[in-house]
Order: C-alpha cells, then structure tokens, then sequence
C-alpha cells in the first residue's frame, strides 16, 4: 500500500547521495520547492557542479557517511552503487527517516510523477514495483486534462478572493487559450461579454455563477462602473471573478479601468491575453494585415474616435493598413472624412462579419462605394473593417477570397464574399 502525502521542504535539509544525471534531475526539483540540499559524492555532473558553484547546494566531496543523514528530514540515494544505497537506506530506517531509493523499490518513499496548475500539485506513483514510464504517461495524460481547463479546480475552502481578465479571442472556443481555460476551470463567478467565446459557457461546472453584462450598439444595460463594482464586490466575498472579454482585454476592452478598480479596492488581480480580432478577423477571412512588397505597417482603430492624421496619411501614401473596430455606426462617416482627406475613392475595403464563427460573411468595396453596399448587403455589427491594398480580393490567389475561421473547434465559415467594382 502507498499513501500519497504533500511534503513541505522549504528551507527544511534534504540529503541526496550521488553526483550523476539522477542526482541532479532530483536537486533540481528540490531547490524548486525551497529545499536546502547538501549532495555527498566524490565526484559530480556539470549540472550539480554549476549549482554548487552558485551557492545553491552543499557539496560534501567524498563518499557518503552514517553523520550525513544528521538534521535531514529527506534523503534521496542515487550512486548506482546497490550496496552504498543500501547502506543509506538502512541508516535512513533506523533514523525514522524517510528515503528515496532511485535504483530500486525499497526506498521508504516515492518520488512521484508530478503536473502543476496553479496551487494545484498532481503526483502519480506506481503502487507495486516501480515504472516510471508508466507513471509518467499518466502524468502527461492528466496534465492534458488540466493543461485544457476540464476539470473543475475550484476552492471548496474560504480564500482570498481575486479577479482574473482573460481574453477570449473573436469567438472561435478553439482561439480561446490554454491559460484562459484553465482560469475558468477555476472560477466562482464569471462575468462575461455578449461577444467572445460564450459557448464555452457551457462547458462550466455546475454552481458556477455567470453574470451577462454584454452590450450591444447604442444598448448599455450594465455600464461600465458597475461591471467594476461587480467584480470588485464578489471578489470581497472570497470568490474567483473571472471577467471573461472578447477579444484580448486591453485592445478596447476597457480592461485597464478594471485591473485600477481592482488595485484601488485592494483586490489581486490579473490579465490573461487574447487574441484580438483585430488580428484575428482578417486572418480567418484570408487577409494577411502585412504583406512583403505590398505594405509593411498596421494602424488599429476605434470607429468612435474618428480619424488620427497618421492613419490618413498611411492610407494616402499606402504605407499602412487600417484595421477599424466598431465601425459599422459610423462607416459613412469615416468613409466621408477619409475621401475629404484625400484617400484614393478606389482603395480597398473588407468588412468581416462574426469573424471566425460559422456565420463569417466578408463584404469588399472600394473606398467610393463601400457605404452603398455595406447597406445592400446588410452587414451588421459585430464586424471589423480593414482598409488598405491587403483588403483587395486575390491578393493571396485563387484562395485569397475563402473566408474561413482559423481556430480547431468547429467548420469552416463559408460567408458571401460581396464585390464593387
């Protein structure tokens, strides 16, 4: 029978016995968790060498003694000598000690295979005789789990609580990252967008708490203040707020508003980044925002702000592409502005609707004619428009015009591809 048990080692002595790759793969991982480590061997690796040079570790020069084992609270033996590690077990035994044998199966201990998230530390070990490499794929396999957010990691004790911003991404789940899934496998509540990857909602453990503050054009049935206070006050409670945003949270997500809330109210709080669909949009509807001999530089925008002169004169000389989110309200005023700035009437311009979800329609016109067939085609937010050479249909081929979502959880989109001429 093998009973798990989590050892506290920080600034506690643990004696390892030996100097080669073993030893040293076993020191390493314990000056990890803080431990003060003191190897016995007459001689020892590179590795163990570099450390014990850096002042990380003790290093007794000689072979090991029954006096070493004095004060250690953990010894691990790795000569591959069967009759030293013998020797050090039985002192160990009669010490009350427990040991670590890394050549065979009668160590008092274990040391297991191990995968962490978070605060969370899994081991695996054999029960019989052991097999690292079974216990090692185990380990891989559950990681998998953890790694993908698919197990419920919530605290069932009181704790502090902590908001956490993760970027969702435009929407595809499959664009949703690792770290974003594994801080929502975490959370209590999750405070979400109307946008982004809302699917995955359904993926929660039961009992979690989600809260809809999302808003829609000219409709802002939760501002801003009180999404802060919201998070803020559940994280008073003792609860894990994971603000879930579509997008990343600092590319007009307002996400800096809520991390000073947070800091201002004392609450721990961090930021996972998303992939924003300023970026992603275009990318799934085939339109590289760079393209070598064609333009060189990105100029994103909020279609509130109107026009800055630096993404006019971009436009004018063709030296930049324009990447406009939450434009659709005001297209017709921008495309006004940009002709009375003098903007080519025939420069290019891709609107790319639900970006990377089924329902992705990509709408082309020129600069003079993108209002009119904006309006014919009914495009509708949410929607990123990119103006500029690279918004030209065929510029990447016969391919170049195939709308498609970029991430790895659901079909292909195949939208309308609307053309002025």
């Amino acid at each position: 029978m093998t009973t798990m048990l989590g050892l506290q080692l920080t600034a506690r002595r643990v004696l390892v016995v030996g100097g080669g790759p073993v030893a040293a793969r076993r020191v390493q991982a314990l000056l990890a968790d803080a431990a003060e480590v003191v190897v016995v061997a007459p001689q020892v690796c590179e590795v163990l060498l570099d450390l014990h040079r850096w002042g990380l570790i003790e290093w007794r020069v000689r072979e090991v003694e029954e006096a070493d084992l004095d004060g250690a609270w953990l010894v691990h033996t790795a000569t591959g000598d069967r009759s030293t590690d013998a020797a050090v077990l039985a002192w160990a035994t009669a010490r009350q000690t427990f040991c670590v044998d890394a050549g065979g199966a009668d160590g008092s201990a274990r040391t297991p295979a191990t995968t962490q998230q978070g605060d969370v530390l899994l081991g695996v070990v054999s029960a019989g005789a052991p097999d690292p490499g079974r216990t090692v794929a185990v380990r891989d396999a559950l990681a998998e789990h953890l790694r993908e957010g698919r197990v419920d990691l919530r605290r069932r004790r009181t704790h502090p609580g902590r908001v956490v911003l993760v970027g969702g991404g435009p929407g595809d789940v499959g664009l949703l990252t690792l770290a974003g899934r594994r801080a929502l496998a975490e959370a209590d509540v999750v405070v979400t967008d109307r946008l982004g990857p809302v699917a995955v909602l359904d993926e929660l453990a039961p009992g979690v708490e989600i809260v809809d503050v999302g808003k829609t054009p000219g409709h802002h049935p939760v501002p801003q203040h009180e999404i802060c206070r919201l998070l803020v006050e559940h994280a008073q409670r003792g609860r894990v707020v994971v603000r879930l945003k579509g997008g990343d949270p600092f590319v007009y997500g307002r996400g800096g508003e809520e991390v000073l809330a947070c800091r201002q109210a004392g609450v721990a709080v961090e930021v996972v980044p998303g992939v924003s669909s300023a970026f992603a949009a275009p990318a799934a509807a085939g339109i590289p925002l760079t393209h070598r001999g064609t333009v060189g530089a990105v100029h994103v925008m909020n279609g509130h702000d109107g026009w800055s002169s630096a993404a006019l004169a971009g436009l004018r000389d063709g030296s930049c592409t324009v990447v406009v989110l939450m434009g659709v309200g005001t297209l017709a005023a921008l495309a006004g502005e940009a002709l009375d700035a003098g903007v080519d009437p025939t420069t290019p311009v891709a609107l790319v609707e639900d970006g990377t979800l089924p329902g992705q329609r990509v709408t082309r016109a020129g600069l003079a004619d993108v209002v009119d067939v904006a309006a014919a085609a009914g495009v509708r937010a949410p929607a990123v428009i990119v103006l500029g050479a690279v918004a030209a249909a065929g510029l990447l081929g016969p391919d170049g015009d195939t709308p498609r979502t970029a991430g790895a959880s659901g079909p292909g989109a195949t939208g309308t591809v609307t053309m002025a001429s």
